[in-house]
């Protein structure tokens, strides 16, 4: 008869991995050294999401929650929090945060409850930023801090204007690029980039998500033109440039 393996056990399995009897290397981990491994989780199970991959999500979503429970190991042996507590807190939280089912709130639709979140975090904020780690991603941190800033109300009428101020800032990118200095170059493009955010913002789209989407389909169809130039004969390499454009046109038909 097959073993199916609880929470429990994954909590046990962990304690004694980091005991005097256990693995080396687990009991030579620190918060810090695997820091760089909770990021590596984090972005697979998210490939896996974007993938549409089931079976290769279960996974990473197993690798992800052993980073949890490795973290919440090493609290309890220097006398701090357990995984017990993290189960508490976030149990808490989620009843906190959704009054609406477990208490007599009644909020209407999907909108009404990201908007009730929202109230409630910032009420327990010290300051408008709080909260928003600097180790996110670019965009996605550039993202964050502008809906809290509209939260306010500073924030462009609509989208077109958004879009203006684009071109303001492109302009301005082109004009540094006439033989300014690569700091200055890097400060506009920087600003072209905060300010295209505000438009992804308007029309709901994540920008962090649509510049990985674009990333991928670029992946792909340089892909095609790679096994397009292969099947010519000639390596990528001895291509001209407008040979190249031709490939690349292909290959998005």
């Amino acid at each position: 008869m097959s073993t199916t393996y609880t929470f429990d056990d994954l909590v046990r399995v962990m304690a004694r991995l980091r005991g005097p009897d256990g693995c080396p290397w687990d009991r030579a981990q620190t918060p810090r050294s695997l820091r760089p491994y909770l990021l590596e989780e984090a972005y697979e199970a998210l490939e896996a999401i974007d993938r549409a991959h089931p079976a290769a999500l279960r996974e990473e979503l197993g690798d992800l929650l052993l980073q949890v429970v490795f973290h919440a190991q090493m609290s309890e042996e220097a006398g701090g929090f357990a995984t017990a507590d993290v189960v508490d807190g976030l149990v808490r939280k989620l009843i906190d945060r959704h009054p609406h089912v477990f208490g007599p709130a009644r909020l209407a639709d999907a909108e009404a409850v990201l908007a009730h979140w929202e109230e409630a975090k910032q009420a327990r904020r010290g300051s408008l930023f709080e909260g928003i780690p600097e180790a996110l991603p670019a965009l996605a941190r550039a993202q964050k801090v502008q809906e809290r800033v509209r939260a306010t109300g500073f924030q462009w009428p609509d989208a077109q204007a958004a879009l203006a101020k684009v071109r303001d800032e492109l302009a301005e990118l082109e004009a540094a690029g006439e033989g300014g200095a690569a700091e200055e170059i890097s400060d506009e493009l920087g600003d072209a980039f905060f300010t295209l955010i505000n438009v992804a913002i308007f029309h709901g789209v994540d920008a962090e998500v649509a510049v990985r989407d674009a990333t991928r389909k670029f992946l792909e169809r340089f892909g095609r033109v790679q096994a397009l130039a292969d099947a010519s004969g000639r390596p990528l390499g001895e291509h001209s440039l407008e040979e190249l454009l031709a490939l690349w046109a292909q290959s998005k038909a």
